[in-house]
């Protein structure tokens, strides 16, 4: 009797030990959550699944995943039989049992309750994996139509294909894939038109080319494009004044465009007025009479030639944050003037060329005093004159106030308001008077007249003049009593 009870307890030891926790089961119940650093959520399944399977395949586990292969039994379930297949079956009860708990414990409170009531592992995986792919294809569709939208803008290169590759990722991640070929088509679509050179040679190549080739291609084209935009902004003049048909005006160096320089060869001068002859069509170094000390002009010339230029010419300023310099069309707007010697010219907004006649001064009178416009420069086929905000600002230490209704000049020191103006259709327009030219048409005055203007000089200065200009004619007896007076260092007694 006492041996038959030794050997039930034996065996009831035996049966015990051969129903403890396997030590792999033991390692994956240990480090699921080391190798699981993030929970399930509705954003991660794919990743969730590729790490848990990988877990579960690597210590042999993966027949409980799958209930065709071996479906696990519960004790109610066991039908009689050898205490072997009794025990097998309480074994792999067991481990299923605690694969099931390992897998919950790294599954989101949010996600949890969906399996909560299941009780096998192949159970909580297919429920999990039925629920997540019917989500998940809306979902892959919202970032399939974000990746046909994405495009360069002002993103740096690397800056757009890091966003591609992360919607590509989500994609990835939501269980979908997107063949490389088309991740390519995507990228090479959304490049802007500078590209469309790149974008063809990719496209003609009779090889497929991968992602890690194009990469490097776009990075060093990009530095390519910038590179040419860097010199087209340099071939330009830096002080230039944006011209259109609101009156922005813009002066350009060097060499223009073909139809540009054509035009301006056809008739480079047409606009130049001489100051010798008093003529259209030259300026004063290639005058015929440039180098004949007695040519005189004819007194026609002499009082209508400062005023041929600006017959029915607007004396309207209108105010230019754009431009560098000032731009005219009349000689009346400007107080001291002189032929143009350079070689720049100025662009319109057609992109057609007008050459420059004149360059010089002028005076922007305000109630309280006058502001100086320097660096004046003159086209007669201008179509409006430009008062450059910049420069007028520089040159006379002045702020201007811009509103919907209009313009304000005022002195930043005092806060005195210098001049206020209208705003029509969108531009400041300034009127101001012409100035007068009349002083600049030499004529026959008297050597007592010309003593006086120059204030009382000596005879051989009013020589000086005459040598200079043979209309002012000097006489060779001249009296001036002011001199005389106040000359004299004694009494006539």
């Amino acid at each position: 009797m006492s041996q038959s009870i030794s050997v039930q307890v034996s065996g009831d030891t035996t049966a015990s030990a051969n129903q403890l926790i396997p030590a792999n089961m033991k390692f994956v119940v240990s480090n699921i959550k080391n190798f699981v650093t993030t929970p399930l959520n509705a954003d991660n399944y794919a990743i969730w699944r590729s790490q848990i399977l990988k877990i579960i395949r690597a210590n042999g586990f993966y027949n409980f995943l799958v209930p065709s292969i071996m479906p696990p039994e519960s004790p109610d379930q066991i039908q009689e039989g050898s205490s072997s297949s009794t025990t097998s079956n309480g074994n792999r009860h067991l481990t299923d049992q605690t694969l099931s708990a390992a897998i919950c414990a790294t599954i989101s409170p949010s996600i949890l309750p969906y399996v909560i009531s299941l009780e096998s592992t192949a159970e909580i995986w297919h429920s999990l994996e039925a629920w997540f792919q019917s989500s998940n294809r809306s979902k892959v569709i919202q970032l399939k139509n974000e990746l046909h939208n994405v495009s360069l803008k002002t993103s740096t290169m690397t800056q757009y294909l890091s966003e591609i590759k992360s919607l590509v990722d989500q994609i990835a991640a939501a269980g979908s894939t997107v063949d490389i070929e088309d991740i390519i088509l995507y990228i090479l679509n959304s490049l802007p038109p500078p590209y469309q050179a790149f974008k063809t040679s990719i496209r003609t190549m009779l090889t497929p080319i991968s992602l890690d080739q194009l990469y490097p291609l776009l990075l060093s084209e990009e530095i390519h494009i910038a590179a040419d935009t860097a010199r087209q902004t340099t071939g330009n003049d830096p002080n230039m004044a944006l011209f259109g048909y609101r009156g922005r005006g813009r002066r350009s160096r060097g060499r223009q465009n073909q139809s540009s320089a054509g035009q301006s060869r056809s008739n480079p001068n047409s606009s130049v007025i001489c100051q010798i002859c008093f003529k259209k069509g030259h300026s004063a170094n290639s005058c015929w009479h440039r180098l004949n000390a007695q040519y005189t002009p004819t007194a026609r010339n002499v009082n209508n030639a400062l005023l041929a230029a600006t017959t029915n010419q607007d004396n309207t300023w209108f105010l230019d944050s754009g431009a560098s310099t000032h731009l005219t069309n009349s000689l009346d707007n400007m107080s001291v003037t002189s032929p143009y010697q350079g070689s720049e010219n100025i662009t319109i907004g057609d992109g057609s060329s007008i050459n420059i006649a004149h360059s010089g001064a002028g005076i922007l009178p305000t109630p309280s005093r006058k502001l100086q416009m320097s660096n004046i420069l003159h086209s007669p086929s201008l179509a409006y004159n430009l008062l450059s905000i910049s420069r007028l600002t520089k040159d006379n230490n002045i702020s201007i106030i811009f509103d919907a209704n209009g313009f304000t000049f005022k002195d930043p020191t005092t806060h005195q308001i210098l001049l206020q103006g209208p705003c029509n259709e969108g531009l400041y327009p300034l009127k101001l008077e012409p100035f007068s030219n009349k002083a600049l048409a030499a004529g026959h005055t008297s050597t007592d007249l010309w003593h006086q203007r120059l204030g009382h000089p000596h005879k051989r200065i009013l020589d000086v003049l005459h040598k200079c200009n043979k209309d002012i004619k000097i006489g060779k007896h001249s009296f001036c009593t002011s001199c005389k007076e106040s000359k004299g260092h004694k009494l006539s007694f």
